[in-house]
């Protein structure tokens, strides 16, 4: 999408911005399904502001570049390319803020030249549009194209006598161009972490602080090979159950109970998108142009229905195990590699009514979980 365009430019960033704001309310919402799981709404309300944070910056962006370019035939979201320009901009900001006039100082300078010069200053006025987008790139966290884990809650599994965590990280897959968010349920055998975080009767132990959220893994030892795990294994094209397998493996220690991914889109705005020609044709018959949009993401879950207990013997030993249950009865979950998956999609009223009037809800909304926005009320099918 060439940014010249200015009204394809315009209508997608209006359309994605009020995707994103719906998904908010969404998640606001009491009666949501990811509001009642507590977890799963508590963990994506940062990385959705992280994302809309990343769109507020590309938008002023594109007022002194020449290109923005979105995966019109894929996901409906902007190219890679744009979030590794994001994440290299956001490491230079200072820098280049301090070689640029401050905004004072631009406006006096477009004020005299179109005095003098009678025309508009174009170069002031993209200098100026460079200015506002370095500084709102500093402003907040942006949808990195790999967000570090964190640690959000901690407990102890009073079977075990273990602690567990649960650890959230984000990622935006560069060849599906889909943001996505992981989070996993992890228990810790590790002798120090053990003896430091649980009493003798199974509790958390109250003297320790633990100021949550905590960068990376909760145990400090693992930490940093633990970003490093994620950074690596983060990709769309892996399922749940590799992920998870591979956290099993590579961590004698750590034992993954739940692992969750929750990718957002595909996204489709009419008039922009082409990842399906029935929805783009229909939504492009939407009387107001910022309502012609649908948001779908799903929900994949993959846990543990057992642990191989580890085995020590005189010439071998085997570290404990989790058994992952894959659900084989459900085709699509066993080509995800989950045991279980939610599809959504966020519609606005008026882009229903248009579906629902071609008859084509049921083609379209068969698998997902249809939520209808209008205003701020979510009215959530089923």
């Amino acid at each position: 999408m060439n940014a010249t365009a200015d009204s394809a430019v315009a209508q997608y960033f209006s359309t994605i911005r009020a995707a994103l704001g719906g998904l908010e309310i969404f998640l606001a919402d009491r009666n949501s399904p990811l509001y009642r799981n507590s977890v799963v709404g508590e963990i994506v309300v940062p990385y959705l502001a992280r994302l809309k944070a990343s769109f507020a910056c590309w938008e002023n962006r594109i007022g002194f570049v020449q290109q923005f370019r979105v995966s019109r035939a894929e996901s409906g979201f902007p190219v890679f390319q744009n979030v590794l320009e994001l994440e290299n901009d956001r490491q230079s900001a200072e820098k280049r803020l301090a070689a640029i006039p401050n905004a004072d100082q631009l406006r006096g300078e477009m004020a005299d030249f179109i005095l003098r010069q009678k025309v508009f200053p174009s170069d002031l006025q993209a200098r100026m549009a460079e200015r506002l987008y370095l500084e709102q790139i500093g402003k907040g966290d942006i949808f990195s194209p790999f967000v570090l884990p964190e640690t959000i809650r901690v407990a102890v599994n009073p079977k075990t006598m273990r602690p567990y965590y649960v650890v959230c990280w984000g990622a935006f897959d560069g060849t599906a161009t889909l943001p996505m968010v992981y989070m996993a349920t992890i228990e810790d055998s590790g002798e120090n972490v053990i003896n430091m975080l649980v009493t003798k009767d199974g509790k958390l132990n109250p003297d320790v602080d633990i100021p949550l959220p905590v960068g990376g893994l909760l145990n400090p030892e693992l930490a940093s090979r633990f970003d490093d795990f994620a950074l690596k294994n983060s990709a769309y094209s892996l399922t749940p159950a590799t992920i998870a397998t591979n956290l099993d493996k590579d961590f004698p220690t750590l034992h993954p109970k739940q692992l969750r991914r929750i990718v957002l889109g595909p996204f489709y705005s009419a008039g922009i998108t082409e990842n399906n020609e029935r929805v783009n044709e229909i939504l492009s018959k939407v009387r107001k142009p910022e309502n012609a949009w649908l948001l779908t993401w799903t929900v994949q879950e993959v846990f543990s229905k057992a642990e191989r207990p580890a085995q020590k013997g005189f010439w071998s030993s085997t570290p404990a195990q989790e058994e992952f249950h894959i659900e084989t009865n459900d085709l699509e979950a066993a080509r995800m590699g989950v045991s279980a998956y939610e599809k959504h999609a966020l519609v606005p009223h008026d882009a229903y009514q248009a579906l629902y009037a071609a008859g084509e809800t049921a083609g379209i909304f068969g698998a997902y979980k249809v939520h209808v926005i209008s205003g701020n009320q979510v009215i959530s099918e089923g």
